[in-house]
């Protein structure tokens, strides 16, 4: 069976940044394979992991969806739009040793996707199976969970920054999980670039007020910074950097 995780939180809280060290930690503790999908709109994981993207599922759903009105259409005559949406889902899945990677890629335009969606999410509930983890960077509205394109969620980790607002924004989400009810089995809370690695009691306040499961906290990391800074993918921080440190004791309590 595969266990599946979803990262969310809203905009600046460095989400990407714990999603994409959350996979590199479950690769080099070899519990592969993993398939990584980066489902942010605003889609950032393959610089944290350090890859380059060809193609996304956002690319197939727009070329399918336009086919159906185009003089000249990409999908051969021959070919049934479900084989095509397969074939080129095999250009969007981006191998690497120990994990692949899906990119979903910009939101649908205008008209209707339901049946371009229904497509792409037979191909990603047909490859996920065959992975340990499924590991996903969400956007703050959870859309493609809740809309069915991906497989349901067995985790989700809401992250925030250290700040009231942060926590405020991910006690709300934790309220939509449950009103969409989304049949997660767990939600729990990671707190994000802390001081010192200690919360103000203020903060741990304005978490127990949200009734938030508090997992762990990252301490807050200039060396994330300056690698982010340089263009260095975060993957290649040392392994005795603060952040993979405590970042690897929340996975250990979570039990992954």
């Amino acid at each position: 069976m595969t266990y599946s995780i979803a990262m969310a939180g809203k905009g600046g809280t460095g989400k990407t940044t714990v999603c994409g060290l959350f996979i590199n930690h479950l690769v080099k503790a070899g519990k592969g394979p993993i398939l990584a999908v980066d489902a942010d709109a605003n889609s950032n994981l393959n610089e944290v992991l350090g890859v380059k993207i060809e193609m996304t599922l956002g690319d197939i759903r727009e070329e399918i969806a336009k086919a159906e009105v185009a003089v000249n259409s990409p999908i051969p005559p021959s070919m049934s739009k479900q084989e095509y949406a397969a074939y080129k889902f095999g250009d969007a899945l981006i191998e690497e040793d120990s994990y692949d990677m899906l990119v979903m890629g910009k939101t649908q335009g205008k008209g209707c996707y339901c049946y371009v969606n229904d497509l792409l999410r037979d191909q990603v509930n047909k490859y996920y199976k065959n992975y340990k983890y499924m590991v996903v960077d969400n956007e703050a509205g959870l859309e493609h969970i809740s809309r069915g394109i991906l497989p349901p969620v067995d985790l989700i980790l809401l992250v925030s920054d250290c700040s009231r607002r942060g926590i405020q924004a991910a006690g709300r989400s934790a309220q939509m999980i449950q009103e969409l009810d989304l049949k997660v089995k767990s939600v729990r809370l990671i707190v994000n670039r802390v001081p010192g690695g200690t919360l103000d009691p203020g903060i741990q306040e304005e978490i127990k007020t949200w009734n938030l499961d508090l997992v762990g906290i990252i301490p807050q990391d200039d060396q994330v910074y300056q690698y982010d800074a340089a263009g260095k993918p975060l993957v290649a921080l040392p392994e005795h950097s603060p952040v993979k440190q405590a970042l690897g004791e929340i996975i250990q309590k979570l039990g992954v």
